[in-house]
């Protein structure tokens, strides 16, 4: 397992849509392994894999840091189902170090994906996990948090955002 480095906003893999993983091989396996370090290592609650530069429709979550009884969940090739409700939460990003926005998303989605096994399975989450999910399978979609601003929100942390991409 390897700390990978986080691609920040301006990088064009963020923007990229991903491809379908055919096979859960070992490859596959230890890109999960450095994800789940890398996310480990930033403090987060979920990374996909474009966010360490891999264009693979693979995500992970891990609201431990919340919740002791929760653990690292892995989707490969994940589609939502279903989604329901609205609530609008403050919102970061790992790829947008200190940026932090309110951002509406459905309260409850509906997931299919494969597991770490390579085994399908489908699950409903509702709250913090519901977002997170939705928050990284948007990624896959080369969809970014600041996508679901207000024109005036974004306008107001466009000075924010191009010293990001700048760095980048």
């Amino acid at each position: 397992m390897a700390v990978r480095p986080i691609v920040i906003y301006g990088d064009p893999v963020l923007r990229e849509k991903t491809k379908v993983v055919d096979k859960v091989d070992q490859k596959t396996k230890d890109l999960v392994a450095d994800m789940i370090a890398t996310l480990k290592d930033a403090r987060g609650l979920g990374l996909a894999a474009p966010q360490v530069g891999v264009a693979k429709r693979i995500f992970i979550t891990d609201l431990s840091p919340l919740d002791l009884t929760e653990s690292v969940r892995v989707f490969i090739n994940p589609e939502i189902v279903e989604a329901s409700g609205k609530v609008a939460l403050e919102e970061g990003c790992l790829s947008f170090p200190g940026l932090f926005q309110n951002v509406s998303r459905p309260e409850k989605v509906t997931v299919r994906a494969l597991g770490l096994d390579g085994q399908p399975f489908e699950m409903t989450a509702e709250g913090m996990l519901a977002r997170a999910i939705l928050h990284e399978y948007d990624h896959l979609e080369g969809i970014l948090f600041i996508d679901h601003l207000s024109s005036i929100s974004r306008a107001l942390i466009q000075g924010k955002l191009r010293k990001m991409a700048a760095a980048s």
